[in-house]
């Protein structure tokens, strides 16, 4: 049985969004197949996911102070605690699946502080003397992004996403892209359509 974490990183569902639309019926697809694996959704934006802000930063300082937790303030304790949960819901998972839309040539917001909690020294990957060496290998990793234009996966947000999943040692990536379908209104049937084909076929061998 394998443990499977799903990140919806739009504000959106399926009926409203092509990359939810596409992330939905991946997830339906991987639970036919697989129904004894426990599948864990993120919704980024159903809830105050945090970032890396000033209650953030001044909790790490003070717990790094010799600080107690429980000295902390109610919002300090609250983000951090968060914050690790997101890590170790990372670290304990055996797939992971990320859905976004491109928005102005980057990932969501949201999703960016979830990436913050995945990129964690000592957690994630560590430093060496020849360098930052990732911890996370083993995993498999599919990336679901939605974009206007076409791009070929050389827009800077999925290359972020594939560099920051490299860098904490994932090599088991694959990326389905749902492009083109601003640049051609009278093809985005069919473009959704096919992204969905597509995922449907990695979602059985996931």
């Amino acid at each position: 049985m394998a443990n499977v974490l799903a990140i919806k990183g739009h504000p959106l569902d399926g009926e409203n969004s092509k990359s939810m639309k596409v992330f939905e019926e991946f997830l339906k697809t991987y639970e036919e197949t697989n129904p004894n694996d426990e599948i864990t959704v993120v919704e980024l934006y159903n809830e105050d996911f945090p970032e890396i802000d000033l209650d953030i930063m001044s909790g790490w300082g003070a717990l790094q102070s010799g600080a107690a937790f429980t000295d902390l303030s109610e919002d300090q304790q609250a983000k951090i605690a968060r914050f690790n949960e997101s890590t170790e819901q990372f670290v304990n998972a055996d797939k992971v699946i990320v859905a976004n839309g491109l928005w102005n040539l980057n990932i969501p917001t949201r999703l960016k502080a979830w990436f913050d909690t995945i990129n964690v020294a000592g957690k994630t990957f560590k430093y060496t003397a020849e360098g930052p060496v990732g911890l996370a290998d083993g995993k498999k990793v599919v990336h679901i992004q939605a974009n206007g234009g076409v791009y070929g996966g050389e827009d800077p947000a999925s290359q972020y996403v594939k560099t920051i999943f490299n860098f904490i040692g994932i090599d088991d990536l694959q990326q389905v892209f749902i492009e083109g379908a601003d640049y051609d209104p009278t093809r985005t049937e069919e473009i959704i359509n096919s992204a969905v084909e597509k995922a449907v076929a990695i979602a059985k061998e996931f």
